[in-house]
Parts: structure tokens; sequence; C-alpha cells
């Protein structure tokens, strides 16, 4: 029977198509939502995090699809918490792994040979680098939208869009790393403090941040589901979020509250 700590949250569900959320699997550093969508019996994992978390995901995973259906693991950018756990889901999933282009010459060094040996193919061959521009991902029939999402806060990142459950997979935008994730943002005044200081401190700027809103307006978004942290639940949560980020000075915006000097004697 499995443990209850495992039991996904579920996003969407309908006849063909499920998004599940799992959360705090790692227990130690810092925590991180790994999500599912399946569609017509396919699947892809988002975000698939660190050896933190890989043993109860892979376990908790197992409940509910077969690793054969497992298509594409789908990572936003390089990170740690991102995608560390890589060498594991090459041995026990046969998914194609989708990094931002930049990223993709990185990921064989989380490889060790022990595990390039027992690989059919090289590990080289599992990884599909995505182009800045973005892409559009087919699931079983389903189609997932790769959307830029440079700079916020890796300078290759991306945003995944389900269109079918109108779902949007923003990374660590919308992230807040020290609240409960089986929660969903009910006053998003009280949650901003949470928010702020990981914006201004991880994110490039503003610019970038206002390209990037204005890009996700024109899709019909229900939920943002980030990396870290609860949801954005219903069109006036989302566009309430989408109003604060477009507005907030981050990055270098904020240079000024830097020193660059040379350290004290």
């Amino acid at each position: 029977m499995l443990d209850q700590t495992l039991r996904p949250s579920v996003l969407f569900s309908d006849a063909q198509h499920t998004c599940w959320c799992f959360h705090d699997l790692a227990h130690a550093g810092v925590d991180s939502n790994q999500y599912v969508i399946v569609h017509a019996g396919r699947a892809a994992l988002l975000d698939p995090g660190g050896d933190l978390s890989f043993k109860r995901l892979l376990q908790a995973l197992g409940e509910h699809i077969d690793m054969a259906q497992l298509d594409y693991l789908l990572a936003s950018h390089q990170d740690p918490d991102i995608i560390t756990s890589l060498p594991r889901w090459l041995l026990h999933s046969r998914a194609q792994v989708f990094i931002p282009a930049i990223w993709e010459r990185f990921l064989p060094h989380l490889v060790s040979d022990i595990i390039s040996d027992h690989l059919k193919v090289s590990v080289e061959a599992r990884i599909t680098p995505l182009p800045d521009a973005g892409a559009r991902l087919d699931l079983g029939g389903a189609q997932i939208l790769v959307l830029p999402a440079h700079f916020l806060h890796s300078p290759g990142n991306f945003s995944y869009y389900d269109t079918h459950a109108r779902i949007l997979f923003s990374g660590d935008i919308g992230a807040a790393t020290e609240v409960d994730s089986l929660q969903v943002v009910e006053d998003f005044q009280a949650h901003e403090p949470a928010l702020r200081f990981f914006h201004q401190r991880y994110m490039a700027s503003n610019r970038a941040a206002r390209r990037w809103v204005a890009m996700v307006r024109q899709l019909d978004v229900q939920i943002i589901a980030p990396q870290h942290g609860p949801c954005f639940v219903g069109p006036a949560m989302v566009e309430e979020f989408l109003c604060w980020f477009e507005d907030l000075p981050m990055g270098v915006d904020n240079i000024d509250d830097f020193s660059y000097a040379l350290p004290p004697p």
C-alpha cells in the first residue's frame, strides 16, 4: 500500500487526461514539485528533480503509470533540484530528455561511465535540445507548448503549457520555497512576502519578466504551477500574479543595492 505522503495532488482529470503534482519528496535541501501529465496512456514528467527525491518519486509514480508509458522528461533548466536525477531516469525509463539547447552539452557530466556502460544507446542520443524559440510537443495526441522564459532565472529557461488542461508549468517563476506545496494561494497579498526575495534575487530583470507576461497573456491559463510552493488557481489569481511579476524590479534592476568593491583587509 502506498505511503500517504507519496500520494500526488490532482491538478486536472478527465477521461483522457490527468495532471498530478508530487511534492515534499526530498525531505532535505530545497524541496520541489514534480509534475506529471498523462494523455491517452502516454506520460511526461516535468522537472524530475534530484537524487534526494528520486527513489520516492519512482515509487509514487509507479503506482499510477507503467514506466514504459513515460515518453518525455522535460527540464525547464539545469539546476540540481531540476535534473540531477537524470542518470537514474536513464536507467529506469526509456524517456527522451528535453532541455534548453544551451544546457545540452552539460548534462552528460551528470552521468558516470558506469551508468553509461549500462545504457543501450549513448547519453547524447537520449537528450533532445530545445531551441531558444521554444517548440510544440505531441503527447499521445495532446499538445505541450515549450515557452521561452529566458533569464527567469536561468539564461536558458522554459515554461511548459498543457493546452488540454490549460495549466502553465512555470518552473521557478512563481516559486515560494518556504510554503506548503499542498495548498493553493488563497490570498495573494498574504502570500507575496514568500515570493519577493526569491524573485528579486534570482530573476535577471524586469524586462525579461514583462516579455514573459505578455506572451503568457495570449494563453488561456487556468492554473500556474511553479516548481516550489503552492499553485495559483483560477483566472483572477493568475492575473494577480502576472500583474505583480511584470511590475517587480529584480536582478540587475536592483544592482545599486550591491557593493562592487574589494573586500576590506
